[in-house]
């Protein structure tokens, strides 16, 4: 659907061509195939990766940001230092999904440019050419080199970006509030020799 909708937007007739006021073959081959294919997926995925994102978000403590702002950190530090560390395996997760969804990618320049477009042609677009025209050998060896090529990224990416994504997040949520209790531990006693200062 998502594709059929941004075929009509980038026809020779459609409304990118008549926002720009040029007239540009969105749907032929070259470089503008490859922007309207990057347009359209990126329009149809951003609120998954949002959701992932907000998730990430909400699971970070709010206790961490106070102790952050009794500190006297910036926003600037209170993101460098709290929300970007926090929200990395969600970030990592989304990104993860996107590239996995990238490299099997078949339907969406399939429909909005179609199929055997150099600039758009993927691994998966080239096994099923080869499976129409009854080529199930070298279709088969496509697929299987995809799937291989899939996980091969897969493995390196959560092994050298974030192994064990989800006890890493348990872990740096459980330093933080540890954190957190110390900062407030500072910050009461700091109040309680205030308060007998004031006294005496």
């Amino acid at each position: 659907m998502s594709g059929l909708l941004w075929r009509w937007i980038f026809q020779a007739d459609g409304a990118a061509n008549a926002i720009l006021r040029q007239q540009i073959l969105w749907t032929a081959d070259g470089f503008p195939a490859k922007l309207a294919v990057i347009t359209a997926e990126v329009w149809k995925t951003s609120p998954f990766i949002g959701l992932l994102v907000l998730a990430g978000l909400q699971m970070i403590p709010r206790d961490v940001y106070e102790a952050a702002r009794v500190d006297g950190a910036t926003a600037f530090q209170q993101f460098r230092s709290i929300t970007l560390p926090l929200v990395k395996p969600a970030l990592l997760v989304a990104v993860l999904f996107r590239m996995l969804d990238v490299l099997r990618m078949f339907d969406l320049p399939a429909v909005l440019i179609g199929v055997n477009q150099d600039s758009v042609e993927t691994l998966t677009m080239i096994a099923w050419f080869e499976a129409s025209n009854l080529r199930y050998g070298s279709a088969a060896a496509y697929a299987t080199i995809l799937f291989v090529y899939i996980a091969l990224i897969a493995y390196l990416f959560v092994k050298l970006l974030g192994a064990d994504i989800i006890g890493e997040a348990r872990e740096q949520t459980k330093r933080a509030r540890h954190t957190d209790r110390r900062r407030k531990k500072k910050a009461d006693q700091k109040k309680a020799d205030q308060k007998k200062a004031v006294a005496s």
